[in-house]
């Protein structure tokens, strides 16, 4: 592993802005790595409702490609993929040579949400349960950077930012019937993740916990833990040269037709 400034933590007076500006240029390194390399990443983010995962997400792809790192948010199964083995969907979505493949929830729903409301028979959690360290084994081998994520945040932080959406209009869309039903039960849920992370914590494809109560200390940290635990190297950036811009052709004509202007509101 090359030596890079993403391990840093910075100094005690680095401003959550400046640590983060720092971040996002090591990530375009890793951009370019990627590519250059055709490396294959798969970064799982978990956790509970309001956990943050949305923003730790937003920061890492922001200046980056979507064409290299692609988010992944899965919506529920239709009928045709419930009839498919449960893993299939997921797989569609593993990365190519040169791709940063992030999923905003992953096959882990089964021993999440599908587990607490009943969605999926035990006998079936169990038995994913089981099955999961070996695939995720199959990933590893084949030569695919597997790491997850598991944000957790307190009963009392989660309940402020529940409440902060309830009163608020921009964010309100944010609250599910789901995110309702797992403040409800906040301890099924405990009970369910704690299992899951025992069971599929593996040498392979650990669990990573980021507490995340301080939200801006959550992404800066995960963030840094991505950067360092992907060996890439800074490639060296080549100044492109832009040339000479041509010059306006002797007989061209401006079109006439008229053009729809959005107005100007200020």
């Amino acid at each position: 592993m090359g030596k890079k400034k993403s391990g840093k933590s910075g100094t005690a007076r680095e401003s959550y802005d400046d640590a983060l500006k720092r971040l996002q240029v090591e990530i375009s390194h890793l951009q370019d790595w990627v590519t250059k390399t055709g490396a294959r990443i798969v970064i799982v983010f978990e956790g509970r409702d309001a956990a943050g995962k949305g923003g730790v997400i937003k920061r890492l792809v922001e200046r980056v490609s979507p064409r290299v790192f692609r988010v992944v948010a899965l919506p529920a199964p239709t009928e045709r993929e419930k009839s498919q083995m449960y893993i299939q969907r997921y797989m569609a979505h593993m990365p190519a040579a040169g791709e940063v493949v992030i999923f905003d929830r992953s096959w882990y729903n089964r021993a999440g949400v599908e587990r607490v409301m009943g969605f999926a028979p035990e006998d079936t959690v169990r038995n994913f349960l089981l099955l999961t360290p070996a695939f995720e084994r199959v990933i590893v081998e084949n030569g695919i950077i597997l790491l997850k994520y598991f944000l957790d945040v307190s009963e009392e932080e989660q309940e402020r930012r529940f409440r902060q959406r309830i009163d608020d209009p921009v964010r309100q869309w944010k609250l599910s019937p789901m995110d309702l039903e797992s403040y409800r039960r906040w301890w099924d849920y405990t009970r369910a993740y704690g299992e899951m992370i025992s069971a599929t914590d593996s040498s392979h494809a650990p669990w990573w916990i980021v507490p995340s109560d301080n939200k801006k200390k959550a992404r800066i940290n995960c963030i840094s833990h991505i950067l360092n635990s992907i060996p890439y190297e800074p490639a060296q950036y080549v100044e492109p040269d832009l040339g000479k811009r041509q010059k306006r052709p002797k007989d061209f004509a401006e079109d006439p037709t008229p053009r729809r202007l959005v107005p100007d509101i200020h």
